[in-house]
């Protein structure tokens, strides 16, 4: 995959990272299709900008997930990147017995959007110079939010898919892994300003610095995500996991 000239779908385009990551990509000579469920925030994303384009999608449906490929291979044949970022975030309390509705719009939004769209465009991908496919996972992969188990968990499943496809696709598409640490947006109420999340310029900005070396790394990692990546790995998880989420109940209740 190279920096410049692809065609890039990118889903959850109308606000947050998926939007921020849109317009750089943008800036950088590529053409950009942003696909989101609100026509309005895509409209935002592309305003002005020559060479973007918007088509809605409905992440959740199988069926207009299917429809939707055909019209953008259709419309953009010469698509060959595809940036999974669409996903939620909703805080649950696992400790009891609860409605599970949050949980299993987590999974199809977060897991099986990603993969649906994925195989309705991987023989396409395949056929394209420089093709790729980029999916957006979290440090909460690797060390889980507590008060978020089900995202953590669809997090660390799109982490192992995407190890797995990495080796499928080998020679014929690039598999790339970009998990944010927590970011200054509207995924969840109050993140946009919440102390200690990484603001959301910074983070596209060091992105996109680590998306232009070449190859591309597998994983995009920012300075600040490593500690969780690696916490394992440096036998640290133990204390991290405390760490990380003491400091994130203390940010949610503003201390």
């Amino acid at each position: 995959m190279t920096p410049t000239g692809n065609t890039i779908l990118i889903t959850g385009g109308g606000s947050g990272i998926g939007a921020a990551l849109a317009q750089r990509l943008h800036d950088a000579g590529n053409t950009v299709i942003v696909s989101g469920r609100r026509q309005d925030a895509l409209d935002e994303t592309i305003a002005g900008r020559e060479r973007m384009s918007a088509i809605t999608l409905d992440i959740d449906d199988p069926a207009a997930i299917e429809d939707f490929a055909r019209r953008i291979v259709a419309e953009h044949p010469a698509l060959n990147v595809l940036v999974n970022n669409a996903g939620i975030m909703k805080l649950e309390d696992a400790s009891t017995r609860r409605d599970l509705a949050d949980a299993e719009a987590t999974i199809v939004t977060n897991l099986l959007g990603p993969i649906r769209l994925t195989n309705a465009l991987v023989d396409h991908l395949a056929t394209r110079p420089g093709a790729a496919i980029v999916n957006l996972t979290s440090g909460l992969a690797f060390v889980p939010l507590v008060a978020a188990p089900t995202y953590s968990a669809t997090k660390a499943a799109i982490h192992s898919y995407t190890v797995s496809l990495r080796r499928l696709l080998k020679g014929k598409v690039d598999v790339i892994e970009i998990a944010p640490p927590g970011v200054q947006t509207t995924l969840t109420p109050g993140q946009e300003n919440r102390p200690g999340y990484m603001p959301l310029e910074a983070f596209a900005d060091e992105v996109m610095t680590l998306w232009a070396q070449q190859p591309v790394p597998d994983e995009i990692l920012v300075e600040r995500v490593r500690p969780l990546r690696n916490a394992e790995a440096d036998h640290r998880f133990p204390e991290t996991l405390v760490q990380l989420n003491e400091m994130a109940e203390r940010a949610r209740n503003g201390g």
